[in-house]
């Protein structure tokens, strides 16, 4: 089978810049453009390299870090596909490490600083790093301070940030000869042969406008500019009624000097979203909150999930204790603001125009900050409680069980 029956254009590339003399190789771009793939291939190209250098300076057991965001992401990202791939079984230690080609490969989790004890004091042959923009910036350099060894490799992959995002300014925009950094880019059209055209044509109508469509299709390091929900159309989606029997569920963001609010959800069988009810006020205490709730369960059955911010436990125990269904939101901001904005992009989003105090002021004042890529955090209490709830209702997992460390 020739390379490019197995490879894309981009990912042979890939390959070429691997022969070359290299310290840090970052392969960014695009969802789904075929960066992981490649990668996960050089990986193992890496090992067997590794233990040839090793048997040429009689180590008898190197050791070479594969690095991700925690053990779920190195598993789902690298581990399983290349089970899939070459049918290999890998066999961890006590320590949660394994052996292959020989190579000790060195599981280091970047997430948070808390990486760093897994590779301190060891000496690696190289390493492997998955999503490195999500990585902790000093267990980043960690890792490339343990790949001592001569010849020694860094291969990162990852989605693209904000401009100003370390990994880009510090590794990838160095032209320093001594850094010896080599990159490639990757856009969602350079895996059309394996993803194939209609696939790559449904993710461009479905992603979101602006940054999200720029970094997940475009594969561009590019900060947002203006309103975070670009799709939003007042016109298209004030709606003066919604349908019965709807699939109903709500979302709570804790407040007292800042506004408090609660909005309710309706989905239909068409994939369609209702805002059907808000609540915001400031200065209430929490019985104010039980009150709406247990109406909002009088009007809409007793099994309505109500996702709650988990910055208040005291909040959501008050909930419980009063029979409502809360539940501690995954607060992962971008892939709630996603969720939200694929249905705005999707003309599947609609606001019962009788139903919002605080909704129309909140979102067209809700736009990104340049310096960190993420949504200004002011004015937001209504756009944070909508993220709770359809980001989480539509997931598909136990996020009840989730206590997220995101703001």
């Amino acid at each position: 089978m020739g390379l490019r029956q197995m490879y894309s254009e981009r990912q042979i590339e890939v390959l070429r810049k691997y022969k070359q003399g290299f310290r840090l190789m970052i392969n960014y771009g695009a969802k789904r453009s075929g960066k992981t793939v490649i990668d996960n291939d050089l990986f193992l190209m890496e090992l067997r390299a590794v233990r040839k250098r090793a048997d040429a300076k009689k180590i008898r057991e190197p050791q070479y870090i594969l690095a991700g965001v925690s053990s779920k992401t190195i598993e789902q990202n690298i581990l399983n596909p290349l089970r899939n791939k070459y049918g290999i079984e890998f066999k961890f230690d006590k320590h949660g490490n394994f052996t292959l080609f020989g190579v000790k490969v060195i599981l280091a989790y970047t997430g948070s600083i808390g990486g760093l004890g897994a590779i301190r004091g060891l000496t690696s042959f190289g390493a492997y790093v998955n999503e490195a923009t999500m990585a902790n910036k000093y267990v980043f350099k960690e890792i490339m301070d343990r790949c001592s060894e001569d010849g020694a490799k860094i291969i990162c992959d990852t989605n693209p940030d904000h401009p100003q995002h370390w990994l880009k300014v510090d590794y990838l925009d160095n032209d320093k000869p001594e850094v010896r950094t080599v990159s490639t880019h990757f856009t969602l059209e350079d895996n059309e042969a394996f993803l194939g055209q209609e696939y790559i044509n449904d993710q461009k109508a479905m992603t979101p406008s602006g940054m999200m469509y720029e970094r997940d299709i475009l594969g561009l390091w590019v900060s947002g500019e203006g309103m975070v929900y670009q799709d939003f159309d007042k016109k298209r989606m004030l709606v003066d009624e919604v349908p019965k029997d709807l699939h109903y569920y709500a979302g709570v963001d804790w407040g007292y000097d800042h506004k408090g609010s609660i909005v309710v959800f309706g989905d239909d069988d068409k994939g369609n979203t209702y805002l059907i009810e808000e609540h915001t006020k400031k200065y209430k205490f929490i019985d104010y909150w039980v009150e709406i709730a247990k109406g909002i369960q009088k009007r809409y059955g007793y099994n309505v999930n109500f996702w709650v911010d988990s910055a208040r436990p005291d909040n959501y125990n008050e909930f419980l204790r009063n029979g409502i269904s809360a539940r501690n939101a995954n607060k992962a901001r971008m892939a709630g603001i996603e969720s939200v904005a694929k249905l705005m992009k999707l003309g599947r989003f609609f606001v019962l125009s009788s139903s919002v105090q605080s909704f129309l002021d909140e979102i067209y004042t809700y736009i990104w900050d340049d310096n960190t890529g993420e949504p200004v955090k002011q004015n937001d209490d209504v756009m944070d409680a909508m993220r709770y709830a359809i980001y989480n209702e539509h997931l598909n997992n136990d996020a009840q069980f989730i206590n997220s460390i995101y703001i």
